[in-house]
């Protein structure tokens, strides 16, 4: 059975996940993890997986909510948990020397944070920040890595998901050196749209969005009036509605469709079932 965490603590901007639970020191109001009737996974990574395979998984998925800022995974650091989002977004963020951070790509629903590390030597490349909101199923790696050797449909799961989250940071290193920051906005409203199921209105602020497009915040805001004026955004303190959606896809550089096109290739649809 799937099982699920309820933690309300409410911490501020920047979260550590805890042994216990991903932001605060509770599990559930006995103490322990809560055995739920669970539906089928939302995470597209765990939807498709045949019965069997996701059987071998499934005793050592944990469901949490995840709030903004909560740090799933730190740079350098080992990495205890893979993390698949069921409605939150991970960003992957790359840190320099003097402190400055850029988003290299992320993490919604149709995939899986920490891969990378966990079939690898453990470390992490990036630091994993918790951009949207919502919920995540967690699994230990070394239940990844079990599966993994033991099961062909995980394996070519995993590397297919290894090979099109590669393109995707490819992708949007070249969109970051090549496209304006207006091009580069609407690229990534719509792939942060596409994360959170369609949602119209993103919890984001201008300050966020400078952070994670590597951008200065006057620029991000100058980008966003043009949108506004445009009709294809309106926005508010902390809020960004996508209004256009059509006029947004118009607007975007071409990275957008080229990073779509690189999952819906190498992922199969949900009704598929299983890897081919």
């Amino acid at each position: 059975m799937l099982r699920a965490e309820h933690c309300g603590a409410g911490l501020g901007p920047l979260l550590p996940f805890s042994e216990t639970g991903i932001v605060g020191p509770c599990r559930g109001r006995s103490g322990g993890v809560v055995p739920i009737a669970e539906p089928a996974p939302r995470n597209r990574f765990l939807a498709v997986l045949g019965a069997d395979d996701l059987g071998r998984l499934a005793p050592d998925l944990v469901r949490a909510p995840a709030q903004r800022g909560t740090v799933l995974l730190e740079t350098e650091q080992e990495t205890r948990f893979v993390w698949f989002p069921e409605s939150c977004v991970i960003s992957l963020v790359t840190t320099t020397r003097e402190g400055e951070t850029a988003e290299t790509a992320t993490v919604g629903r149709e995939g899986v944070a920490g891969l990378f590390a966990a079939l690898g030597d453990g470390r992490n490349i990036a630091t994993g920040v918790v951009q949207v909101p919502g919920e995540v199923w967690r699994l230990p790696v070394a239940s990844l890595r079990a599966a993994f050797e033991a099961s062909p449909g995980v394996r070519r799961l995993c590397l297919r998901h290894s090979q099109a989250l590669a393109a995707h940071i490819l992708r949007a290193a070249a969109c970051a050196a090549l496209h304006t920051a207006e091009a580069r906005l609407c690229r990534w409203l719509l792939q942060i749209q596409d994360q959170v199921e369609g949602e119209a209105t993103l919890p984001l602020t201008h300050a966020f969005l400078a952070e994670m497009l590597g951008l200065e915040r006057t620029t991000v805001t100058l980008a966003a009036r043009a949108l506004h004026r445009a009709g294809l955004i309106a926005y508010r303190r902390g809020q960004v509605t996508v209004l256009d959606r059509a006029g947004l896809e118009e607007a975007s550089c071409e990275c957008y469709a080229a990073i779509r096109a690189h999952y819906e290739r190498l992922l199969p649809p949900v009704a598929e079932g299983d890897v081919p």
